[in-house]
């Protein structure tokens, strides 16, 4: 497949800075965007001790990438692409079956 995506970090000229990041792909919906939810462990400094919590991310979608609904990604920081995406899917690491 032919990319001619300039925000694809394999074949774009957009660098991959910052964090690295995983969590699951909860919506499609958006053109060239996903959004991914990550789980992690937050420290309660009150009570002392970890709680659960999630966050989602807006991320851009290369167009030579087949993402859908469930795949487990990994996301590169980037610089701003638009007012609510700065990550960049680089690769699926997990497909839904």
């Amino acid at each position: 497949m032919e990319c001619n995506d300039k925000n694809c970090p394999t074949h774009g000229k957009i660098k991959i800075r910052g964090m690295l990041l995983e969590g699951v792909v909860v919506s499609t919906k958006m053109k060239d965007s996903v959004v991914v939810e990550r789980h992690f462990l937050q420290k309660d400094k009150k009570y002392e001790r970890l709680k659960r919590a999630k966050s989602r991310v807006s991320a851009h979608k290369p167009q030579c990438m087949e993402v859908k609904m469930g795949d487990r990604v990994e996301l590169g920081e980037t610089r701003k692409i638009s007012k609510t995406k700065n990550f960049v899917v680089t690769k699926v690491i997990e497909g839904k079956k």
